[in-house]
């Protein structure tokens, strides 16, 4: 009775510990810029359109350290934007579309590449963004219906990034909240919705600090305690990400023949439908393709899955007759100048230099040249 007296205290001491342990860490955490989230509401059949909880302040901050700390905001349609959208507003609108390089939580709006694209087309045109961080080429054709019918955009800007492609295809990316494709019965893609409805768990822990620094900060998950668990039993192999395969233009440099096709068919189907679907010509589109950012990196990734995929939507987006933008040459053009880095040291997402660049080179596209009078 003794010992088991005492290992009940024991085990309770430790519990009790534990739950300081966690409450302490919770009342510090609310003190420091842990990273909010942005709150994705669900995304279902009968709300198709994915877009953040409106009209909300949000922080962003990375790793463990809170680097790149960025306060912002969740605008009145949904979507991470000082402007407030608005469906009655004659001017002409410049919708820009993309993944987490639109969304561009770490960067203050004014510095972002649509936020200087605003200021420089004002008063005389709008300018709107849509994006969210793992969003692919097939979501970016719901964003651009969704800005056409809603808003009346008359012009898009599409940035088209290194996992655009077969993230884009259900073999390859299946994360909910996002449309991607998925092939028929005959073997042509079609839209498919990968609904997201999250619990009440993740609404609960979205109030946590400590459960968003668990998340966003350090970004704990399966296989983030796969790799915990392999430190402690001396597995290399889970300890360590594999680092033979490689990666090129921020996503993985493997080439494999059925990776290469269904990025392919993946962006065969998202040009059928883009026009289709926006009711747009394709001179009223505008691509940005992000690249390797300096020639040495260009030299070293040259053949990989990116520097291939990049290529063969520039090529088939100007056969079908879009306007597309190669970033690299000015991206190389202002690193001979200033041999500055276009994106972060710890991420690869574009700091403000690298949003700078873009705007520059959509300032002078021959789409937004259009709309002026």
């Amino acid at each position: 009775m003794t010992r088991r007296r005492e290992a009940l205290l024991a085990g309770a001491s430790m519990l009790v510990g534990f739950a300081l342990f966690l409450v302490l860490a919770e009342v510090a955490l609310r003190f420091l810029p842990v990273a909010s989230g942005l709150r994705t509401l669900p995304v279902t059949a009968d709300q198709p359109v994915m877009h953040f909880a409106p009209d909300r302040p949000f922080v962003f901050s990375s790793g463990w350290d809170f680097a790149m700390v960025n306060r912002g905001r969740v605008n009145n349609a949904g979507f991470v934007n000082d402007q407030d959208y608005r469906r009655d507003d004659p001017r002409p609108l410049v919708a820009v579309i993309g993944d987490s390089y639109v969304e561009a939580a770490m960067v203050p709006f004014a510095e972002t590449m649509h936020g200087r694209l605003a200021k420089a087309l004002a008063p005389q045109s709008r300018v709107y963004s849509f994006g969210a961080s793992g969003a692919p080429l097939s979501q970016y054709l719901v964003w651009a219906r969704h800005a056409v019918q809603a808003y009346g955009a008359i012009a898009l800007a599409i940035n088209v990034v290194g996992n655009d492609f077969d993230e884009s295809h259900v073999a390859y990316g299946t994360g909910p909240g996002f449309w991607r494709y998925a092939p028929r019965s005959d073997g042509s893609l079609a839209l498919v919705l990968f609904e997201y409805r999250p619990g009440l768990l993740h609404r609960l822990a979205q109030h946590s600090a400590l459960a968003r620094y668990l998340a966003f900060n350090l970004h704990a998950g399966p296989q983030m305690l796969e790799r915990a668990v392999g430190m402690l039993v001396g597995s290399a192999k889970a300890a360590a990400p594999d680092q033979a395969q490689g990666f090129a233009g921020n996503t993985s440099a493997d080439s494999s023949p059925a990776r290469l096709a269904a990025s392919e068919a993946a962006i065969a189907a998202f040009l059928r439908d883009l026009p289709a679907m926006t009711g747009l010509p394709p001179g009223r589109v505008v691509f940005t393709i992000d690249g390797f950012r300096n020639p040495a990196a260009a030299e070293q990734g040259a053949g990989s899955y990116f520097d291939r995929m990049r290529r063969a939507f520039i090529a088939k987006a100007g056969e079908a007759g879009f306007e597309t933008i190669d970033l690299d040459p000015f991206f190389f053009a202002r690193y001979a100048r200033t041999h500055e880095a276009f994106n972060y040291p710890r991420d690869g997402h574009w700091n403000a230099a690298g949003h700078d660049v873009a705007a520059q080179a959509l300032l002078g596209s021959q789409t937004l040249a259009r709309l002026q009078p």
